[in-house]
């Protein structure tokens, strides 16, 4: 190993204990459940707001995205950013005071919980219906993070996939089965800090070695469709091809996959004082605007390092960030020591996605499978062990699923997006805001929403060129469509469930 190994190395080291050290201050102030699961509702703005974007962005914004860029030009990344940064400003304006107001007055603390309070479902069907859909995509989602650790190791030291997999997967269930949510929410505010820097870092150097701004651009500009928003650049032919409306409408629905992100929504539950909502949402939105910009930039910058020959050309785009710190450590201890940072900050949006990934997936099982479903009754301190044990059990799931370092696990990220905007997405939005929503058009409604997914995806999708979207727009407004018919068509609510969303609305 390298002397510039060994610095990064040991910088990955000093941050993954730091990490494990904030899960064991956080196990001394988890007590119960609520505790572990939303933090009891103590999440302050800051936090609440760079965990929510920490735990969403994952190792594609700092791998994916410039990745992206790098190979077809600003038009693919640009929209998916657009889509992205409008999806995450609604988000915040539109959903998180009233969830945060409707969930603490039902006292749920899960968001299968919520649906089930929020219409006063006796049978739990809808609670646990909801529970297995988290199951079922965050399972395979939390190992393509597990898969992403492994890789990253390997890459960079040549260290065994499977040993460095499941030292990862080890240290992120560490610290979140020692503090939970609030350990899970900390870590992802420094994890977003780390993030930052690393892109940051990466761009200036990376702008350095491609002999300067100039010099990118006009790289860029030579390329045909490169910086176009309207144009693919086709690397092979070195011709463009047309993004047309379709498309861009079809990339810009990535944003609709928030309103049903159960990792981003319970952050929302968890806000100390709703009153601060609004600072949230401009740190949020401010953050991911930034990340986001800076992310394709250095897909950019990277393909000008490699006109420069400041690197050699890659074969795989999604590690042009590592290539960067590598080049970057080759200059000496303190540059080494940075360049460890910026591997730490890749390492940072995989862990950050995968701890809020592994406590909703926990939670959905134990507190609405177990507790709820099958009703079963347990002292506090047997809640405890239970959830923490699911915990683990689901981490050991998802190293299996992603034991094989050539499987295709990477592929159900997007797919799993889809998947929860929409099944959970027109539900949120409904139960919040239409009071003649009902439990009927609901659980209608989720489960329109989770066939469509897959119907789209594996069968319409291929019939014609129009209708190759991403399933994600048809599933939504679909399962929107199905939820508010089949309410129209069954019950009204009873007068209980109407004077509470009245009482909710009316709360400032």
């Amino acid at each position: 190993m390298t002397t510039a190994q060994i610095c990064i190395m040991i910088v990955i080291v000093v941050y993954l204990a730091a990490m494990v050290l904030i899960g064991a201050e956080y196990s001394k102030r988890t007590n119960n459940v609520g505790d572990f699961y939303l933090g009891g509702r103590r999440l302050g703005p800051l936090v609440t707001a760079m965990s929510a974007e920490a735990s969403d962005m994952s190792s594609w914004l700092l791998m994916g995205l410039p990745g992206v860029a790098y190979v077809t030009g600003i038009c693919d990344a640009g929209w998916t950013a657009i889509g992205l940064a409008v999806g995450t400003y609604l988000n915040w304006l539109i959903v998180a005071k009233r969830l945060r107001n409707y969930s603490s007055h039902c006292n749920a603390i899960t968001i299968p919980e919520f649906f089930s309070k929020r219409y006063r479902e006796k049978n739990k069907v809808l609670m646990a219906i909801a529970a297995v859909i988290i199951v079922v995509f965050f399972v395979p989602y939390t190992a393509s993070g597990f898969a992403a650790c492994g890789k990253l190791f390997g890459t960079l030291f040549g260290v065994d996939y499977h040993i460095a997999m499941i030292v990862s997967a080890i240290v992120i269930v560490g610290y979140t089965s020692l503090g939970g949510f609030n350990a899970a929410s900390t870590t992802d505010l420094v994890q977003s800090i780390v993030m930052t820097i690393a892109l940051v870092v990466v761009l200036v150097f990376g702008i350095n070695q491609a002999g300067g701004w100039d010099a990118v651009m006009a790289n860029a500009q030579s390329l045909k469709g490169y910086l176009s928003m309207f144009n693919l650049h086709d690397m092979e032919t070195g011709g463009a091809t047309a993004y047309g409306p379709i498309k861009i409408v079809s990339t810009l629905a990535w944003g609709l996959g928030y309103f049903g992100m159960p990792h981003v929504l319970l952050r929302f539950m968890a806000i100390e004082n709703p009153d601060k909502i609004k600072l949230s949402r401009r740190v949020a939105t401010v953050w991911v605007v930034i990340a986001m910009s800076i992310g394709i930039l250095v897909g950019v910058v990277g393909l000008g390092m490699v006109s420069n020959k400041a690197i050699a050309p890659l074969e795989d785009s999604e590690t042009i960030i590592i290539q960067i710190a590598n080049l970057l450590s080759q200059n000496g201890i303190f540059f080494a020591l940075v360049a460890g940072l910026i591997i730490s900050g890749i390492l940072a949006c995989t862990m950050s996605t995968s701890d809020s990934q592994l406590l909703v997936a926990s939670s959905s099982v134990s507190e609405n499978i177990l507790g709820g479903l099958l009703k079963l009754k347990l002292s506090e301190k047997a809640e405890m062990i239970v959830a923490r044990a699911v915990l683990i059990v689901i981490s050991v799931i998802g190293v299996i699923i992603a034991w094989d370092s050539n499987s295709s696990v990477f592929g159900i990220v997007s797919f799993a997006w889809a998947g929860f905007g929409a099944t959970f997405g027109p539900v949120v939005l409904l139960a919040l805001f239409w009071k003649r929503s009902n439990k009927y058009g609901a659980l209608a409604g989720m489960i329109a929403g989770g066939v469509m997914v897959f119907v789209w995806k594996y069968v319409i999708a291929g019939l014609a060129d129009v209708l190759n979207v991403y399933e994600l727009l048809p599933a939504f407004i679909i399962a929107l469509v199905v939820n508010i018919i089949v309410s129209l068509i069954t019950p009204k609510p009873d007068k209980e469930i109407t004077d509470e969303f009245s009482e909710v609305k009316s709360i400032k």
